[in-house]
């Protein structure tokens, strides 16, 4: 729809609801960097440049004061839920460092409470200074095999939500999916080529082998690259990459040697967090400190912004809406006195200042929620010989596959082989080798699936700790060296409508409630980052050596990536991708 009044503004028939004067502009689209001034009407842009003319007796004036002017940076993939932060108080926490526009999937309230809980966050960001555009999960769950979740993701659901005017692209295209044609996901791609949607992949460790087959496919970008080589592969075969920074994924740094050292051109190069914690955030900035990172790599300041903002909007096809200060976008502005050191002194969202000096300038205020999205945890009372794994019968030790951390990525896991002790014929975990129980407990009411297997590297010396924020499917992921603390850790995060907890010998330590879809809460995010610090503190009193201990936890689900995982079905070889039996 046309929008009249800022038609009025740009052609200079009526004054602008808001001007900025005395900045120094940007330009993502030229590469430039000069003076100009900047006209909005509502919450979009009218002119840039010389807008004397459109400055009215009731126009907001902006002083830049001469700070650079540039466009509010974009989050090219991110798992909002994965900060435990609801939508209001995530947008709070990121807007504050410059962060106005994320791509997100919004897949975890999608699991547990369908395309109504999905419409209810996206009603939620509206009223935020964060921009969501939503990409529809090629299929939902991403578990191969398929784990249980409240609510299913496929071809019908596809046929609603691709034509939602929030639906921007195919979202977490599983490159399991792809290559080994699964229907209802190439139904997905069909209808997304018949919509002209993009696709966007999800693609690890892949090969040339593997890349050649998803470029084929119409795969449009990735943001999954381990290594510069991998990068360089996807972008030689016409996929564009988002460079992923986070805690739990830390690869900027060799990824952009792609541009540093490879000599790759920017362009189809773009920057996202995926998985954040308000931890993680405070105090060190978000997509802010990519840029700043970027550039003690030895890219140019200019370039590292665009890597942030129009190379992002342009890959995903938004870039007619966010990306550049130019006029139709929304007036999402950052005044920034220092590229080289960049940190935005004021954060502009849809033409209001929303932040100055990294402190938010409103008070986030969550909505009502509903039942909908209270109501989600359908979980029968766990005891500890529920748990209990058998021993082949008289055998007085038992040889077991455990899962072994990476100590550098939380994802990755390889393998380890142990011999347990046997006692009444159940195998018992032994803390000397450092060798716990693992289990994840369906938490839908759909099976009473709680399979134990054994987990090396999370160093618990006694009790506990336990999960339902725990993608891809949110079931309540538990670790732990007791069984009875197991079931009571279990039983904690259930009745609290979901959660996080650690437990020992009988007593909670620390019990974080987070009952919106048992994955997310109102908190603020100082308060949340507090919490976390605490269960992780917990933790490690309890002797884990892991720096964030319920970061590694939260992940122990994912299938997507090499080379095992847990699901309800339980222990999974993410090779074969199926389950296998963990004694030996």
């Amino acid at each position: 729809m046309i929008d009249n009044a800022l038609l009025d503004v740009a052609y200079g028939r009526a004054p602008a609801d808001a001007v900025i004067l005395g900045g120094r502009l940007v330009n993502v689209l030229t590469g430039e960097i000069y003076p100009a001034d900047v006209a909005i009407a509502g919450s979009r842009i009218a002119a840039v440049g010389d807008v004397a003319d459109r400055r009215g007796p009731d126009t907001t004036v902006i002083d830049a004061a001469g700070r650079y002017l540039t466009p509010g940076l974009i989050d090219g993939h991110v798992h909002i839920e994965c900060s435990k932060l609801s939508v209001t108080m995530f947008a709070d926490l990121v807007s504050r460092y410059g962060t106005t526009a994320a791509l997100s999937g919004l897949d975890q309230i999608l699991v547990t409470a369908g395309l109504d809980g999905v419409r209810e966050f996206l009603t939620e960001a509206a009223d935020t200074p964060l921009r969501i555009f939503w990409g529809a999960p090629a299929k939902a769950p991403y578990t191969v095999p398929e784990s249980t979740v409240g609510h299913r993701f496929g071809p019908d659901e596809h046929r609603v939500a691709q034509a939602w005017p929030e639906c921007f692209g195919l979202w977490e295209t599983v490159q399991e999916f792809v290559e080994h044609g699964d229907d209802e996901v190439l139904t997905a791609l069909e209808l997304a080529a018949a919509n002209r949607l993009p696709v966007f992949g999800c693609a690890p460790m892949a090969d040339a082998r593997r890349i050649a087959g998803l470029a084929a496919a119409g795969v449009h970008l990735d943001h999954e690259s381990y290594s510069a080589d991998e990068t360089l592969t996807k972008l030689r075969n016409g996929i564009n990459v988002i460079i992923r920074e986070s805690a739990a994924a830390p690869f900027l740094a060799e990824n952009i040697r792609v541009l540093t050292e490879f000599g790759a051109a920017p362009g189809r190069v773009a920057f996202c967090t995926d998985d954040v914690s308000a931890t993680d955030l405070l105090g060190r900035g978000h997509l802010d400190r990519l840029v700043r990172m970027a550039i003690d790599a030895g890219v140019e300041p200019v370039t590292a912004i665009q890597l942030a903002t129009i190379n992002c909007a342009t890959m995903y096809r938004i870039d007619h809406a966010v990306g550049a200060i130019a006029p139709g976008r929304y007036a999402d502005v950052l005044l920034v006195d220092d590229l080289a050191d960049f940190r935005a002194q004021t954060v502009i969202a849809g033409g209001v200042v929303v932040a100055r000096d990294g402190s938010p300038l409103g008070r986030a205020e969550p909505p009502a929620r509903s039942a909908l999205v209270l109501d989600t945890m359908k979980l029968r009372t766990i005891t500890g010989a529920d748990l209990a794994p058998a021993a082949p019968p008289g055998t007085s030790d038992a040889r077991v596959l455990a899962m072994s951390l990476s100590p550098d990525v939380a994802f990755v896991r390889t393998r380890k082989d142990a011999v347990l002790p046997v006692r009444d014929g159940t195998i018992l975990a032994d803390v000397d080798q450092d060798v716990l129980y693992v289990t994840v407990a369906e938490r839908y009411g759909k099976t009473s699936n709680i399979p134990v297997a054994f987990v090396h590297g999370f160093g618990l010396t006694g009790g506990a700790i336990a999960t339902s924020a725990a993608p891809d499917d949110n079931n309540i992921v538990c670790v732990g060296a007791n069984l009875d603390d197991m079931a009571m850790a279990i039983n904690e995060v259930a009745g609290a409508g979901g959660g996080q907890v650690v437990v020992r010998d009988g007593r909670v330590l620390e019990l974080l409630e987070l009952p919106i879809g048992g994955v997310v809460a109102d908190l603020k995010p100082e308060t949340m980052a507090a919490r976390e610090q605490a269960l992780d503190s917990c933790a490690r009193e309890l002797g884990s050596p892991l720096p964030s201990p319920f970061g590694y936890l939260m992940f122990l689900s994912i299938t997507a990536i090499p080379d095992y995982a847990i699901t309800d079905l339980g222990l999974i070889d993410c090779v074969k991708l199926e389950p296998v039996d963990p004694v030996l």
